[in-house]
């Protein structure tokens, strides 16, 4: 009997054991990550480096520096081995390299996207469903000169026009930056590098000065060891009040968000609503003042207003963005009485529905800021329209503040989470919330696939009236496809 007893137990135990394994295999089969470099943890660092004025586009090249795209990805087999040269990085309007089209070898914007082309190339890495190249920091000049016609209007081209309220010290204010870079090296078990620089072309690369913008991007990672350390540094100045700086997770191939060309980056899979996580670590050191934006994630996309996909045309095409602010000094424009800023409706984990006008379950303190895209043709009033002149085409706005209503998501629910002292890792339900936001769309139309080709956190200072600085650091970031995401990628994969 005694035999029999332990026999059925040996059985018992075994076949947990099994189902056990199998439900640790079913998770790890549910969740894929969406990133080359899933956490930060490849000691192969790929990343890359873009500049853009207020309409992302480049306008005009600094002198010396040539076109402001640059990378600096490596293997590493006992040494550092770089996949670009310096001679790379320095290509500028009127140099060839290999593939690029001697149309565009003379035009200041379409070389910047065919150097990132030439440069995603040198740092690409195989990878299944398709392969991937780099994390992009992203820079971005706020100043507009009105008077230089370098900006369309929701797409399309207009003449010069009066100053208003963008900032511009006059002709010239548009301009590229400095870029200083730091390549990266191995040294006592650790390796590190960075870029770094100034608007002010009066000034060079001797670091951070007083009175003078400076921006500075550092990586870090001891070998086999954690997740890359992205240490980032943003000051503003009385001649650029508004600044911006990101750290990109962009699609491999096809439209990232702001865009309308081919562009290279890290989602080797792009997310799509409902179906995915973001995952990062967060250390804010300064928060950059009161007028900082600064994202805790700014999701990004580009759909029409019919619902269909985008295909290059700057007058159909709309950028859709959903940030989340977590600077507590950042009031809720959205209210009662601000109607026009907040979406016409908001809808809760459960599904229900509440319009903006029912001022006893509308969350107004959820939203920043709403702005619906130019070029809708069937707007709810009262309504704002989003900036027509920073975007190369239309764009839609939804930006979020900490609130309670959020918390299921794993968002920050209160003024102050992850704010200055409050270091965290954040597990961020981005598929299911981003499902749930209100997105215009023509009436009628099929609802938008919501496919996000770029995820990214950082700040933006946004017209600081005093010289601020912001200063963070970001690690661990990892998109996670959740189980129907997985199964959208292992379709890929096998049509591949």
């Amino acid at each position: 009997m005694a035999m029999e007893n332990t026999t059925l137990f040996v059985l018992l135990l075994n076949v947990l054991l099994v189902f056990s394994a199998s439900l640790v295999s079913a998770e790890q089969q549910s969740q894929a990550s969406a990133v080359g470099d899933p956490g930060m943890q490849r000691d192969g660092l790929r990343v890359a480096f873009e500049a853009w004025n207020f309409c992302n586009e480049v306008g005009q090249e600094a002198p010396h520096m040539g076109s402001p795209r640059a990378a600096d990805c490596f293997d590493l087999s006992g040494s550092l081995t770089h996949k670009v040269t310096e001679a790379d990085n320095r290509l500028g309007v009127g140099d060839s390299f290999p593939g690029i089209n001697p149309e565009n070898i003379n035009n200041t914007d379409l070389y910047a996207i065919e150097k990132e082309l030439y440069l995603g190339s040198l740092c690409e890495v195989a990878d299944t469903p398709r392969p991937w190249q780099f994390w992009m920091v992203m820079l971005k000049n706020g100043n507009y000169d009105t008077r230089s016609g370098l900006c369309p209007q929701d797409g399309k081209k207009v003449p010069p026009f009066s100053p208003g309220r963008f900032p511009c010290f006059g002709q010239g204010c548009m301009n590229q930056p400095i870029l200083c870079h730091q390549w990266t090296q191995l040294k006592d078990g650790t390796m590190q590098g960075g870029f770094s620089g100034t608007y002010d072309l009066d000034s060079g690369c001797g670091g951070e000065q007083d009175g003078v913008s400076y921006y500075e991007v550092v990586w870090e990672k001891k070998v086999n060891v954690g997740s890359w350390m992205f240490k980032h540094k943003l000051r503003t100045s009385k001649k650029y009040p508004w600044l911006m700086l990101y750290l990109r997770a962009d699609a491999t191939k096809g439209f990232s968000g702001g865009y309308h060309y081919d562009t290279r980056g890290m989602l080797k899979t792009l997310p799509e609503s409902p179906n995915f996580k973001v995952k990062l670590s967060l250390d804010i050191k300064k928060g950059g003042g009161g007028k900082s934006q600064f994202y805790l994630l700014d999701i990004g996309s580009c759909w029409k207003n019919n619902g269909a996909p985008c295909d290059g045309d700057v007058l159909t095409d709309v950028t859709r963005y959903s940030e989340m602010i977590i600077n507590p000094e950042t009031p809720a424009w959205c209210s009662p009485k601000g109607l026009a800023n907040c979406p016409p409706f908001h809808i809760t984990p459960d599904n229900k529905k509440f319009f903006r006008n029912d001022t006893a379950n509308f969350p107004y303190s959820a939203y920043h800021y709403y702005c619906a895209p130019g070029n809708a043709q069937h707007l709810e009033q009262p309504v704002s329209t989003c900036d027509p002149y920073s975007n190369p085409q239309a764009q839609e706005i939804v930006q979020l503040l900490p609130h309670p209503i959020w918390g299921q998501y794993g968002y920050p629910t209160k003024k102050g989470d992850g704010w200055v002292g409050d270091a965290r890792t954040w597990e961020l339900d981005v598929g299911g919330l981003s499902s749930r936001l209100y997105f215009y769309q023509d009436p009628g139309t099929s609802p938008a696939k919501r496919i996000w080709t770029s995820i990214d956190s950082g700040t933006e200072i946004f017209v600081s009236d005093k010289d601020e600085v912001a200063e963070w650091t970001l690690s661990d970031f990892d998109v996670i496809l959740t189980q129907s995401g997985t199964n959208l990628m292992n379709k890929a994969e096998r049509k591949k």
